[in-house]
């Protein structure tokens, strides 16, 4: 199994907080459509291609829906999604750290089987795909807006 791993992310918000709303990602999906105007542009496209579900995530990619659910929460500090609907097998761990009471780190790590050919050919992808989740993750609504 390969992992493509995100930087590492800083998340303006406390580790309570952050883990509360990704456990149970429906909480993002009124908060953005009630803020989208707000939101700078290459964010609003990207939160355009989200949906966020209670049980998971949906995001529109070229290949067509791609949803993740919850698999695995280990409180405060790690939350596994799975593809439930995917062409191919895969996990999306975020793992948390609390820096300080008003930060939290965070990193993603994009775990998939893929035949030996096909690593050479979308490794570079894969990577960009979990750097690019790690950053949204930054700029999700974690307090009231």
């Amino acid at each position: 199994m390969e992992t493509y791993k995100s930087d590492i992310n800083r998340i303006n918000c406390n580790i309570g907080t952050v883990f509360a709303k990704l456990s149970n990602p429906s909480i993002f999906q009124e908060q953005i459509e009630k803020n989208l105007d707000r939101m700078p542009d290459d964010a609003r496209e990207n939160m355009s291609k989200v949906k966020f579900e209670p049980d998971g995530i949906s995001i529109e990619s070229p290949m067509g829906p791609l949803k993740m659910a919850i698999q695995e929460v280990v409180e405060p500090n790690k939350i596994v999604f799975g593809a439930a609907q995917s062409p191919v097998a895969f996990n999306l761990i975020i793992n948390l750290t609390e820096v300080d009471e008003e930060n939290t780190d965070s990193e993603t790590h994009l775990q998939l089987d893929l035949p030996l050919m096909l690593r050479a050919m979308v490794g570079g992808k894969l990577k960009d795909a979990a750097k690019m989740f790690g950053e949204m993750l930054t700029k999700l609504p974690y307090k009231e807006l």
